[in-house]
């Protein structure tokens, strides 16, 4: 599972605990009511607000035709009494036969928003009667913070171009300008970093060119040659800035990373690192080597992976081309 999967799943489970008992206490009021369409409005009407952020409140039988009015703060839409549902994306799925179930995100045919669905399965003596449905706008839900989830990072890998990585043994790494000059560059990046408000770092290492983001303009990059990183006249146009107590990298691991991209940059003429990235405020490190494989992981695992790690991956895309 990814880590955008993970994050999904984690807001979803936010959301059902969220409404899943108010939920079950409107199913247990509707159950009484049913098949009343009237009785079923009443009920869904007084109990809206008691679910937050939810515009719609709505009930259909088993087999998928809606009951009630689209039940809104402003008042029950009886046009859709009588209407078909079964259409609907969440219907496609395993319905929930007791308790609560979330949809998937769709594009709402009522409201033309993205929403999702919560199910609440309505019984009555052991029998399935229907189902009462809430829907949630996205953008809605995007402001509650109690749906909010600490997004954890973790290491990806992606293969790129197949091409690229049939032919990698026909080739060897050329000598480029920040070869010639890379500790030099190394250092001017480090105090960039540190002192002068840079974020964001891209080294190109073939090109010999430097893509930086700045915290006080982070929506443009600046592109420099190694040329310019070295100059220490460059300063002039990036205004002092102290190191940023909201960075999650530590000034300190900066020169460590990027010494380390220097040792996987030398570390074989024909798998070789052709660009790394380093941003501290997500403490992300990004990798794209000869072979056209990327990687991107915490700098803390970055840095726990000594060149070994890399020589043995290294063997392992000599055997898959993989990167």
């Amino acid at each position: 599972m990814t880590t955008l999967q993970q994050t999904i799943l984690e807001k979803k489970a936010a959301l059902a605990e969220i409404v899943s008992s108010t939920l079950a206490e409107i199913a247990e009021k509707v159950a009484v009511v049913w098949p009343d369409a009237d009785q079923i409005d009443a009920q869904l009407s007084a109990n809206l607000a008691l679910l937050p952020h939810c515009h719609l409140l709505y009930a259909w039988n088993v087999n998928g035709i809606e009951l009630s009015s689209m039940v809104r703060a402003s008042g029950p839409d009886p046009s859709w009494r009588g209407r078909d549902l079964s259409d609907r994306p969440y219907l496609k799925n395993h319905l929930p036969f007791k308790g609560v179930m979330l949809s998937s995100v769709y594009l709402s045919k009522y409201t033309s928003e993205y929403c999702l669905t919560a199910l609440q399965a309505v019984r009555r003596d052991n029998q399935l009667l229907g189902f009462i449905a809430a829907d949630f706008a996205v953008n809605d839900l995007l402001h509650d913070t109690r749906l909010a989830v600490l997004h954890k990072e973790r290491w990806q890998q992606f293969r790129g171009d197949p091409s690229v990585r049939g032919t990698v043994f026909m080739q060897t790494r050329t000598p480029s300008v920040f070869d010639k000059r890379a500790d030099e560059a190394i250092g001017g990046l480090v105090v960039l970093m540190r002192k002068y408000g840079v974020f964001h770092s891209k080294i190109h290492f073939s090109s010999g060119r430097c893509s930086l983001w700045r915290l006080d303009d982070p929506y443009c990059y600046r592109l420099h040659s190694i040329e310019e990183v070295i100059d220490p006249e460059t300063l002039l146009v990036y205004p002092a800035c102290s190191y940023s107590k909201n960075a999650r990298t530590r000034d300190t691991d900066i020169i460590r990373v990027l010494e380390q991209f220097k040792a996987l940059r030398f570390l074989d003429d024909t798998i070789y690192l052709r660009s790394g990235s380093l941003n501290i405020m997500n403490d992300m490190v990004g990798l794209t080597f000869s072979c056209d494989g990327s990687h991107y992981m915490p700098v803390g695992e970055f840095l726990e992976r000594d060149v070994s790690f890399w020589i043995d991956g290294r063997q392992s895309a000599g055997k898959t081309a993989s990167g």
